[in-house]
């Protein structure tokens, strides 16, 4: 038996496990792929889409069932009661009949090919909201990301700020320095802290917006991936086929004028007859009456001038909606195609402007922040001028990354418009 005093060591123990979980939990780091992932398998939206999806290819394993038999009983020649005339007491007969109508083959197969183009919109129709899905979840996810670097560029601004109030207060009772700047360095040091906690809040927004586009706890905290690469110029020049293939409005688009063609089909089909049989059977009630029988074959007769308007102004009216509809796809085209154009000459220009922060503005106002920094500690600069060269670069690194937010969200919209 273990002793009394390591059972109240593994009690500790597990407490002690149960009380790290939420935290290890919250240090979970989530990915951009895994995001999408969960976004494409749990994200009500999308779900809903599935389910439509098969409802009407549930629809669809109906589409050839014919009509319920119908029978019926009652009387046949059944005399009129007080009348004058001399007759049988035992006149007429009892009738039963059934009867059922025998619906088209080929309307019924034109039927299920058009239920079943139903449930290919529905398809098409998740793949549209999926890509509005995920670009949300990309600006939100990459937005975190500038999150991140920019409460590493406060962090790091906080600690500058700090060195230099503990330096002018020691320097100043010395004559070293002056009161105002002092409380300068400290009015920065402050402004610093009040923008850490924008950042924080706006970090966790985005981890909401993650929540919610994943169909997870809003209070759910994880980590996710920083190390995403810069993005690359765009292309100028995008094929009009490929972009045909990618997208996927234009795809729902195909796939609703294939179901309506399918259903000018169907339509068209009116004009072919429908059948139905008839039969009757007749127990006399006298006797010596035999017992008798009817059968009977029915056709419709649809070309008849008086009913053959309907289907045909019905045929009309929806080659003229997929004319409507064809038109509409290649304005679709013809403003994708401008509108990817100019977010590339965009996305090339950010890209060009986060470059020049990156490579040549931020390492030149380093070099000027060391050089003011050396000769402050050397008592050669005053703080003012530290302080100075400090917001040049910092204001230079929130800029840069200011760009950089705004490039990886033209390129989640340049992404979105090519289905990337």
């Amino acid at each position: 038996m273990l002793s009394i005093k390591k059972y109240k060591c593994f009690v500790w123990l597990f407490v002690m496990l149960l009380a790290s979980a939420p935290a290890l939990a919250q240090q979970q780091i989530m990915n951009l792929d895994s995001v999408l992932q969960r976004i494409s398998s749990s994200n009500p939206m999308l779900q809903e889409y599935d389910y439509r999806a098969r409802a009407m290819d549930a629809y669809a394993e109906g589409a050839r069932s014919w009509m319920a038999p119908m029978v019926g009983g009652g009387v046949f020649m059944m005399p009129y009661s007080r009348q004058s005339v001399e007759r049988d007491e035992r006149e007429g007969s009892y009738m039963l009949s059934a009867e059922q109508a025998i619906p088209n083959p080929a309307k019924l197969r034109a039927k299920e090919k058009y239920l079943k183009s139903r449930a290919a919109i529905e398809t098409a129709g998740r793949d549209v909201t999926f890509n509005q899905l995920r670009a949300q979840a990309k600006a939100a996810y990459y937005s975190w990301v500038v999150l991140e670097k920019k409460m590493d560029v406060l962090q790091d601004s906080e600690h500058i700020m700090e060195y230099m109030l503990k330096l002018a207060k020691i320097r100043y009772p010395y004559s070293q320095g002056s009161l105002g700047s002092v409380y300068k360095a400290e009015g920065r040091l402050h402004e610093v802290q009040n923008m850490q906690l924008m950042t924080a809040s706006q970090m966790e927004q985005q981890n909401v917006q993650l929540n919610i586009l994943m169909n997870l706890p809003k209070e759910q905290r994880y980590r996710i991936d920083t190390a995403v690469m810069m993005p690359e110029p765009a292309l100028l020049a995008v094929d009009t086929s490929s972009l045909i293939n990618v997208r996927s409005d234009l795809r729902q688009l195909d796939k609703t004028v294939q179901s309506m063609r399918l259903n000018v089909e169907l339509e068209q089909l009116e004009r072919k007859p429908d059948f139905r049989i008839r039969f009757d059977h007749m127990y006399p009630r006298n006797s010596m009456m035999p017992q008798q029988f009817t059968a009977m074959g029915m056709v419709s007769i649809p070309i008849a001038p008086w009913s053959s308007k309907m289907y045909k102004a019905n045929t009309k009216a929806m080659n003229l909606e997929i004319e409507a509809m064809q038109q509409e796809r290649e304005s679709i085209v013809n403003e994708a195609q401008g509108m990817i154009r100019n977010m590339a000459l965009e996305l090339n220009t950010l890209w060009a402007q986060t470059e020049n922060y990156q490579k040549k503005i931020i390492p030149a106002l380093k070099k000027n922040y060391d050089v003011t920094m050396l000769a402050y500690e050397q008592n050669t600069a005053q703080l003012p001028e530290a302080i100075d060269a400090w917001e040049a670069l910092n204001m230079a690194q929130m800029e840069y990354l200011n760009r950089l937010q705004e490039l990886y969200l033209m390129v989640v919209n340049y992404e979105k418009e090519i289905e990337k």
